[in-house]
């Protein structure tokens, strides 16, 4: 499905990101694999994982280069889209994976936990969309075709926001609304963006507690995730974007932002405090007025 086309995945040298990049490949893909090979938290970096990963794209016969930027850094993430146009050509398809994992409560965490994590997910994902989009629309200004393809990596905590993860949570849902607006103003470049929040085993997730054994099927292999990505990435997907998957196991599921949910109209005046204490249940008639549930379920 993606002959001819090129792709840069950023933390693809383990789990989710490996397997994206490496069904990339398997669909004729050329692949930039990025990774700084840190730890969870975000230390040290080691080269290794991403060249293994490319070691493996080529030993099956596909074409793979190895990158370990900063995504995290203008510099760094403009580094890595130029590596795949000197390396390639062109680039076609952007997938952003990297991400760490600094988990604390709101009364406990440090700005260090903080801005880690914002830095990483949050501004690691803008940066790398910021150069790639400027290069489709140079494409597209020059009367040229852009159709590229960004896919990025969101989470249920994001989506419905988990206690503990207040940096994850918030940078999460912060993709998403970035993400909506990339696809907005980019569509005139035939340019599509999507998110995918997936629920996989991987080094991340295993740091939660009782997460090995709860996830221990196979279910749970991040291999389950890639098959979407590819399809997001190809021409089939032209016309999707601005949309949120969850996928999990053999499941896909679309998911929808906010929508009206329930609306009072006073018809004339200004409302007073204790009008709106009197018609609160009007408000929330048949919804919950309290912290909204937590998923949907598997």
């Amino acid at each position: 499905m993606l002959d001819g086309k090129v792709a840069v995945v950023t933390g693809a040298g383990r789990g989710i990101g490996r397997a994206h990049a490496r069904l990339l490949a398997t669909e004729g893909a050329r692949v930039v694999v990025n990774d700084l090979g840190t730890a969870t938290a975000g230390d040290g970096t080691d080269t290794t994982p991403a060249r293994q990963v490319v070691d493996e794209i080529v030993a099956a016969g596909g074409a793979a280069v190895a990158n370990a930027d900063n995504v995290a850094t203008w510099n760094g993430a403009g580094a890595l889209v130029q590596q795949a146009i000197d390396e390639f050509g062109r680039l076609d398809i952007l997938v952003n994976n990297a991400g760490i994992l600094r988990d604390a409560m709101s009364f406990n965490i440090t700005e260090a936990e903080w801005d880690s994590v914002i830095e990483v997910h949050l501004k690691g994902h803008l940066a790398m969309c910021h150069h790639a989009v400027k290069h489709w629309r140079a494409l597209g200004k020059g009367g040229e075709e852009a159709s590229g393809r960004i896919i990025n990596t969101a989470s249920e905590s994001g989506l419905y926001g988990q206690a503990g993860q207040i940096n994850y949570a918030t940078a999460k849902a912060g993709i998403v609304s970035m993400t909506i607006v990339l696809a907005r103003e980019m569509k005139k470049y035939g340019v599509t963006a999507n998110v995918v929040c997936p629920r996989a085993r991987t080094r991340m997730t295993e740091t939660v507690a009782g997460a090995v054994e709860f996830m221990g099927g196979p279910e749970w292999e991040p291999e389950n995730i890639s098959p979407l990505v590819v399809f997001l990435a190809s021409d089939a997907a032209a016309d999707v974007s601005g949309q949120v998957f969850v996928v999990w196991g053999t499941r896909v599921h679309l998911m929808q932002g906010f929508t009206l949910a329930g609306t009072l109209d006073r018809g004339e005046g200004r409302w007073t405090p204790a009008e709106l204490a009197a018609r609160k249940d009007e408000l929330f008639a048949g919804r919950r007025s309290q912290v909204p549930p937590m998923g949907f379920g598997q």
